[in-house]
């Protein structure tokens, strides 16, 4: 589903256009986690960003606001979400891309020089670590929203042809019910105001597409499937959670770009 990552990606570039106002960005972020905190990976990172390195308390995210504020007073975020085998955003070979590429998500601020990874570390909190990132890479492809609507819808029915093909696709009671609770269950996000309305209906398709997969990927009761069978279903259900990382990106890429576009 959606994460922390980008709520953050969309809220600090809306903070740092001025189009937000820093609590607006804590605000933001309150339903992925009670508390939310921050400390740098590494001695070199605490001393680039001046966040509290290791062996350290660790800081508020305003504290991480006011380092990304110092590092790039007009910058703005890339949202990364990487998986196995699509590294697409990532600024290479290092440790921000290794921790995003274990968590799935992450946000490179590639002006200030770092990037921040969120990761669960007691109930009811997120810590976001900091990592220095020397050289943010290539400019992310461009991927228009259109097209990458086009394909989401696309992969969905792709993925359903190809489950029933294979036999995998049964019918499961209450799959519809089960779907419509996944997403009562997710965090209701919060966006700035001017985010664009295109933005703002891929990103819940994505969420549903997301709904979806989960169902898809779980088994009925009682009725697990052979090996062979879930290797054809892992195969037939990849494309479809590209195409939502894709589309996700490609939503938050525009929300940015119209936010931090709106004369101040």
């Amino acid at each position: 589903m959606s994460c922390a990552s980008t709520t953050f990606a969309v809220w600090a570039s809306a903070w740092l256009a001025g189009s937000a106002a820093p609590d607006d960005v804590l605000d933001a972020l309150a339903p992925w986690s009670e508390a939310h905190d921050v400390l740098a990976a590494d001695d070199v990172t605490a001393a680039t960003t001046g966040l509290p390195g290791p062996g350290s308390a660790p800081t508020s995210t305003a504290m991480l606001l006011a380092a990304v504020r110092r590092g790039a007073p007009r910058g703005q975020a890339r949202l990364v979400l990487p998986a196995p085998g699509d590294v697409r955003g990532l600024p290479g070979p290092g440790p921000f891309s290794d921790a995003a590429i274990t968590a799935g998500e992450g946000v490179l601020f590639a002006d200030a020089g770092f990037g921040v990874v969120p990761s669960p570390i007691a109930d009811g909190v997120v810590r976001w670590t900091a990592h220095a990132v020397a050289d943010p890479g290539p400019v992310p492809e461009y991927v228009a929203l259109n097209e990458a609507e086009r394909e989401l819808r696309g992969q969905v029915r792709a993925a359903a042809a190809a489950l029933t093909d294979l036999g995998v696709a049964r019918h499961r009671p209450g799959v519809r019910e089960e779907i419509a609770a996944w997403l009562r269950r997710r965090p209701h996000a919060l966006w700035p105001g001017g985010m664009p309305p295109q933005a703002l209906r891929v990103l819940q398709q994505a969420d549903e597409v997301d709904a979806i997969l989960s169902a898809a990927s779980g088994d009925e009761p009682g009725g697990a499937l052979s090996a062979s069978a879930a290797v054809a279903r892992s195969d037939a259900l990849r494309p479809i959670a590209t195409a939502v990382r894709v589309a996700r990106r490609a939503a938050v890429a525009e929300a940015v770009r119209v936010l931090v576009s709106v004369p101040r």
